[in-house]
């Protein structure tokens, strides 16, 4: 299964993967109304992280021991036989946040307002390549099978 590996030694923070992420994941695909008129605005599901110089970006890894979906209590934390894309069902969450505590990337968030996770990285559905990845300046994310990446 593909996965989005980051590449911190060419990231500058630029933070375009959240912006483009932002507007694949709004109800009108345009980045004006997707971050001015848009109520909810939609939440990236991917975050730069910034430690002096570095940075990169972090979302779900879709693990292949998916730790998440083991220790989900409700089953709102899935993974669907579709490849392996791990999803979230915001229906069936009651905010126990057992899988932020689980997860050895620590990308997943707490949504406080809503009692439940934030929105999770879902690779895009309907595009061959997640937006983050093609929105991408310096190719600090790939997109590739795991033995292709290494």
């Amino acid at each position: 299964m593909k996965r989005i590996y980051p590449k911190e030694d060419v990231c500058i923070g630029c933070r375009l993967c959240e912006v483009h992420c932002v507007v694949e994941h709004s109800r009108s695909k345009d980045i004006l109304k997707a971050f001015k008129r848009e109520s909810p605005r939609p939440v990236p599901r991917v975050r730069v992280r910034e430690d002096g110089p570095l940075s990169f970006a972090v979302q779900c890894r879709h693990c292949p021991e998916p730790y998440c979906v083991y220790s989900c209590l409700t089953g709102a934390m899935h993974r669907k036989p579709d490849g392996g894309v791990v999803h979230h069902d915001p229906e069936r969450c009651v905010g126990c946040w057992t899988c932020v505590m689980v997860c050895p990337f620590g990308v997943l968030t707490r949504d406080v307002a809503n009692h439940c996770i934030a929105p999770k990285c879902d690779l895009c559905p309907g595009r061959s390549t997640p937006a983050c990845v093609a929105a991408c300046p310096n190719e600090a994310l790939v997109y590739a099978e795991e033995a292709s990446y290494a």
